[in-house]
């Protein structure tokens, strides 16, 4: 991975990937946890990153997602064309879906 000095790429969701435990990781762009800032695999298990997320229903999939679908065990908030550096209505799009987030409940695993 190259030297990251996009503040957006580290610091804000890209997507939330599903764990087969059923649990949920929020990745950056760089499909670390968000904060991570680094190229080497972050052993999720050795930190405190993943949650459940009981109101992750199929209609807040089709809000959240611009594919409207989970690809694989992922949600992405955004693709290249939707990257919400692009224009300021990717921006406001972007920035309804962390409101969806924002009001999400979490449930620690436990």
């Amino acid at each position: 991975m190259p030297h990251i000095t996009d503040f957006r790429a580290v610091y804000l969701p890209y997507c939330l990937e599903q764990q087969t435990d059923g649990t949920w990781v929020v990745l950056n762009r760089y499909y670390q946890p968000v904060g991570f800032n680094t190229s080497e695999p972050v052993p999720y298990k050795e930190y405190p990153v993943s949650a459940r997320l009981p109101e992750i229903s199929p209609g807040t999939l089709e809000q959240l997602s611009p594919d409207k679908a989970m690809i694989n065990n992922r949600i992405y908030l955004y693709s290249s064309i939707s990257s919400p550096v692009r224009s300021e209505a990717n921006m406001d799009a972007y920035m309804k879906k962390l409101a969806i987030l924002a009001d999400l409940e979490i449930l620690r695993k436990s």
